[in-house]
């Protein structure tokens, strides 16, 4: 495969189980995200990598957050599993910093791209992984348990493991709905 049938080729892979990448793997995939465009190499993310005894640890987290927004046994369940759709997870958030010619809107930017740059890795190196958000990314709650800043931003969780099934292709739009030339 050329590296842009490889791009081009991307999917997000939902069903995940062990193993997942091992400890040389996960610095290749954390090394990726530091290719990422980044604007006065302000390096404005942190990851938290989550794993083993930490994914219950996780589970904790989601059901404080979503106890504290409902009584929905059914949501309150729903979170209980969340952590384990995958034997890794790694949480990207922002890490904003004051800068005259980086507005927080590029941070962000960046941190995607290097959440990005990290699904790719995963997949070069023959791994699924599943970059989803939801309210939990917007809960300040997380945000505290985690000891992230209540002004920065979760940017996804990035689910990580061995795809249990192929994942199926879904089609692209085409890009010329989208695009304006202007020659």
């Amino acid at each position: 495969m050329t590296p842009i049938q490889f791009i081009l080729n991307r999917q997000s892979c939902a069903a995940l189980s062990a193993p997942a990448p091992n400890d040389e793997q996960l610095s290749a995939i954390l090394a990726a995200a530091m290719t990422s465009p980044d604007h006065a190499g302000l390096a404005p993310y942190h990851f938290h990598v989550v794993t083993g005894s930490g994914l219950d640890k996780l589970t904790q987290v989601y059901q404080k957050a979503v106890k504290a927004n409902t009584n929905n046994e059914s949501k309150i369940a729903k979170a209980s599993k969340m952590a384990y759709r995958a034997p890794m997870t790694i949480v990207v958030s922002t890490k904003f910093q004051e800068h005259a010619k980086v507005p927080v809107q590029e941070q962000l930017i960046t941190a995607g791209c290097a959440t990005l740059a990290m699904q790719m890795a995963c997949i070069a190196l023959g791994y699924g992984a599943m970059w989803r958000s939801g309210d939990l990314a917007y809960s300040d709650i997380v945000k505290q348990e985690l000891g992230i800043k209540l002004d920065d931003e979760i940017v996804g969780f990035l689910y990580i493991g061995t795809a249990t099934k192929a994942c199926a292709q879904k089609s692209r739009r085409p890009a010329e709905s989208h695009t304006t030339y202007w020659r």
